[in-house]
C-alpha cells in the first residue's frame, strides 16, 4: 500500500506559495456556470464492437434520453439509429460474428431482469424467456457459430451456463449450477470451464470443471482473492489473479496438462483484467493504479510492448479488437472530461474519434481536473481520496463542500468523469470522494478493515475527510455535507444518525437504511453471493441481527437533527423503495426538513436522462438551499426542475 511521502519544510513551503498562487488565480478567472440541461446533455455513447468488414461500428448511446442502439463508420461520422426505444434502455452487445444482425439487452426500467434480443432486416426478435428470467451475455463461440449466456430459467437463485446454436436459436445447457458457483470463462474448446465460489467479499475458490470427465479441480491452497482472466488461445493454459500471500492481485499461470502453475506479472498495485484477443496475437493488461486505469498490451510472438496513442493525455479504459486484430475500439477519458469511443488502426497508427460527448455549450476548459490527496484517519489509518476543488475557490471566496461516498461495501471512487461532480463544482461545491477503509484498490488489508465494522470506523473515515476539507484554506469549514448512493447513502444516512453533529446537509441516493431488510431481500440470483455478504455484514437471520439494527438509521431516525434529500428508483431490486419510504417518514416525525424524489421508472442508478435533469438538480437546489444557504433564488438556471418538497417521476 503507498504511504505518504514526509516532506522537507522547504519542499512543503514551495508547495504551500504554489498553491496560494493558485488560489489567487482563481478568483481572477471568469468561470461560467451551465445548468444541470447542459451537464446532462452530454451524451454518454459507448463502442460494442466492429462489423464483420470493420466498415460500421455498433454503438450505445443516451442521446435521445434514453439508451438505443446506433451505428458510425468506422472512421467516424453520423450515427444512424438502429432501434428507438422511449421506455427501456437498449444496450447493445455486438454485431453478429459473420452478418450485419445485432445482439442486444434490455430490462424492465432498472429491474436488472435483462433479456438477450436479435436486431435482423426483419425487425427484433427475443432469444431469451420473456418473464422473470434472467440472461447475460457471456461470449461468442470462437467458430462464429453460436453464442454463451448464462440464465436463472431452471432456478431463480442460479444462473446456469447456455450455448445459443445461431442456425435454429435453440439453446443448450452446457453447465448446471446447483452448487452456487459464478462462471468465471470458458476454454475455447469447450473442454473447461472457471468456476468461482464466494468466501467473503474479498475471498474466492477457484475450480476448474472438465466438461468431458465431469471432474472439478480447486485451483487455490490457500483462502485468498482469486479471479479467473482467460484461457490461452491454443487451449493449453489458465490465467487468473490471486492476492496469495500478498497486499495486491497479481497473474497466475496454470497449465491445464499437467497442473503446475507460476506467477506470470507482479505489481504494485491490483491487475485488475489479464487477456488475450481472440487469435492470441496480443496479451492485454489492465491495472488498477491509485484509482487509475493503466493499460498494457503485448505482442505474443515478441514480447514486445505496443506503443498506442496517448490521446490529449486521457487514460485509455478498454479495448476491444476487431476479429481480424488490425484494429481497436478504444474508449478513452479522464476526471476533466468525458469517455469518448476511438477506432485506432494497428497497421497505420491512426486513430478516429467516433464520439464527441461534451455538450458544445461546455467549455472544457471549465471542468476541473481531480487530484489524489490523502489524510490520517481517527486512529492513524491512511485514508486515499479524489479531490475535486472549484476553479472559483480561492483564500478570499471560500466555498461549501461536500464528501461523497461511493457505493459498495466495497467498491472504489475512480479517476474517471462524472457529469454530476463536474456540475456540483461548477457551481462552487468542493467534492471530497473518500476512499474510506473497506474500499478495494487499496490492497486486501485496507479491503476488509470494514467488515462487520459498518457505521462505525468506515463512519469516521468519512469524518476525518470532513476535517481535511475543514483545513484547507479555500473551504468554509462551517459548510461541510455528505452525500452518496446505495452504500454511500447509507453511509449519509449513518452520519446524520449517529455523527449528527458532524455534517451540515444529507443526500440520501437509494441507501441502505435497514440492513435487515435489505440482506433478507437480495434479489435471488445473487443467492451464490449472498453467504460472502453475510461474512462482510452480518447474517440477519442469527443473532448479527441485534448488530445489525444498531447500525440501521431506520431504528434511530430521532437522532436526525440536520435537513435531508432521498432519492430512489422504485424499481430497484437491490434496495427496496420501502428503505427511502420509512426513513423519510421517520426523520419527518423530527421536525427536519425533509424533501423526497422518488422515479417510478428507474432501478438502482437513473439511466434516463430527463430523470438525470431532475434528480441532480433537485440536489443543487437542496443544497443552495440548506448547506450554501442562499435559498431557491440561487436555482434559476435551472427551472427545469421541481421544488416540490415530495416529487414522483
Amino acid at each position: 500500500m503507498k504511504k505518504l511521502i514526509i516532506f522537507s519544510i522547504g519542499l512543503l513551503l514551495l508547495v504551500s506559495c504554489k498553491q496560494e498562487k493558485k488560489q489567487e488565480t482563481a478568483t481572477t478567472e471568469k468561470i461560467e456556470q451551465y445548468s444541470i440541461k447542459q451537464f446532462m446533455d452530454n451524451e454518454n455513447a459507448f463502442s460494442n464492437g466492429f462489423s464483420p468488414d470493420k466498415s460500421t461500428v455498433l454503438i450505445t448511446s443516451n442521446r435521445s434520453g434514453i439508451y438505443n442502439m446506433y451505428i458510425t463508420p468506422v472512421k467516424g461520422g453520423e450515427f444512424a439509429p438502429i432501434t428507438a426505444s422511449d421506455s427501456s434502455s437498449v444496450f447493445g452487445i455486438s454485431y453478429f460474428p459473420e452478418d450485419d444482425r445485432i445482439l442486444f439487452r434490455m430490462d424492465g426500467n432498472g429491474d436488472e431482469i435483462f433479456k438477450i434480443f436479435m436486431k435482423d432486416s426483419t425487425g427484433i426478435k427475443r432469444l431469451t424467456p420473456e418473464k422473470n428470467v434472467r440472461a447475460l451475455f457471456r461470449g461468442w463461440a470462437k467458430d462464429g457459430k453460436s453464442f454463451f449466456y448464462g440464465s436463472n430459467e431452471r432456478n431463480p437463485k442460479f444462473m446456469d451456463h447456455y450455448e445459443m446454436n445461431l442456425s435454429d436459436f435453440t439453446p443448450k445447457m452446457i453447465y448446471q449450477n446447483d452448487e452456487g458457483m459464478q462462471f468465471g470463462g470458458m476454454s475455447d474448446d469447450r473442454t473447461f470451464i472457471a468456476l468461482t465460489k464466494s468466501i467473503n467479499t474479498n475471498d474466492t475458490d477457484l475450480y476448474l470443471l472438465n466438461t468431458k470427465t465431469k471432474e472439478k479441480t480447486k485451483i487455490n491452497k490457500n483462502v485468498s482473492g482469486n479471479s479467473p482472466q482467460d484461457f490461452s488461445p491454443d487451449n493449453a493454459f489458465f490465467y487468473y489473479t490471486t492476492d496469495d500471500g500478498a497486499e495486491f492481485s497479481y497473474v497466475m499461470k496454470y497449465n491445464l496438462k499437467d497442473g503446475t502453475q507460476e506467477k506470470l506479472i507482479e505489481k504494485d498495485w491490483d491487475i485488475s483484467n489479464f487477456y488475450f484477443t481472440k487469435n492470441g496475437t496480443y496479451q492485454i493488461m489492465f491495472t488498477n493504479e491509485d484509482a487509475k486505469t493503466v493499460m498494457s498490451i503485448k505482442e505474443v510472438a515478441s514480447g514486445n510492448e505496443v506503443q498506442f496513442p496517448n490521446i490529449e493525455d486521457q487514460q485509455i479504459l478498454s479495448a476491444s479488437f476487431s476479429k481480424d486484430e488490425t484494429m481497436a475500439l478504444l474508449r478513452v477519458g479522464g476526471s476533466n472530461t468525458p469517455t469518448n469511443s476511438y477506432a485506432y488502426d494497428l497497421e497505420t497508427k491512426n486513430y478516429y474519434q467516433l464520439t464527441d460527448v461534451l455538450n458544445k455549450e461546455i467549455d472544457p476548459d471549465h471542468l476541473v481536473t481531480a487530484e489524489v490527496v490523502r489524510f490520517p484517519s481517527f486512529d492513524g489509518t491512511e485514508i486515499p481520496a479524489i479531490y475535486y476543488r472549484p476553479k472559483q475557490a480561492s483564500l478570499n471566496e471560500k466555498v461549501p463542500a461536500l464528501v461523497w461516498v461511493h457505493g459498495g461495501p466495497g467498491g472504489q471512487s475512480r479517476q474517471g468523469f462524472s457529469a454530476f461532480i463536474q456540475y456540483l463544482v461548477n457551481h462552487g461545491y468542493a467534492v471530497l470522494a473518500v476512499n474510506n477503509r473497506g474500499s478495494s484498490g487499496y490492497g486486501k488489508s485496507f479491503f476488509k478493515m470494514d467488515d462487520q465494522n459498518h457505521g462505525d470506523k468506515d463512519l469516521k473515515d468519512c469524518i476525518a475527510g470532513k476535517d481535511w476539507l475543514a483545513k484547507q484554506d479555500s473551504i468554509d469549514a462551517d459548510k461541510i455535507g455528505i452525500i452518496g448512493g446505495s452504500y454511500g447513502g447509507y453511509m449519509t444516512m449513518a452520519a446524520l444518525t449517529y455523527a449528527p453533529e458532524e455534517f451540515k446537509v444529507g443526500v440520501n441516493i437509494f441507501g441502505v437504511t435497514n440492513w435487515i431488510r435489505t440482506l433478507r431481500s437480495i434479489p435471488p440470483w445473487w443467492e451464490s453471493f449472498k453467504d460472502a455478504l453475510y461474512t462482510e455484514m452480518g447474517d440477519p437471520n442469527t443473532a448479527d441481527s441485534v448488530r445489525l439494527k444498531q447500525i440501521s438509521p431506520l431504528f434511530h431516525t430521532e437522532k436526525v437533527t440536520k435537513p435531508l434529500l432521498v432519492l430512489q428508483g422504485a424499481k430497484d431490486p437491490r434496495v427496496l423503495k420501502v428503505e427511502s419510504d420509512e426513513i423519510v417518514e421517520g426523520v419527518r416525525k423530527n421536525g427536519v426538513p425533509v424533501e423526497y424524489v422518488l422515479f417510478e421508472d428507474e432501478g438502482h442508478g437513473f439511466v434516463k436522462k430527463e430523470n438525470q435533469i431532475e434528480a441532480y438538480g433537485k440536489v443543487r437546489q437542496f443544497l443552495d438551499t440548506y448547506l450554501k444557504g442562499e435559498g431557491v433564488k440561487a436555482t434559476n438556471d435551472d427551472k427545469n426542475t421541481s421544488t416540490n418538497v415530495d416529487k414522483k417521476v
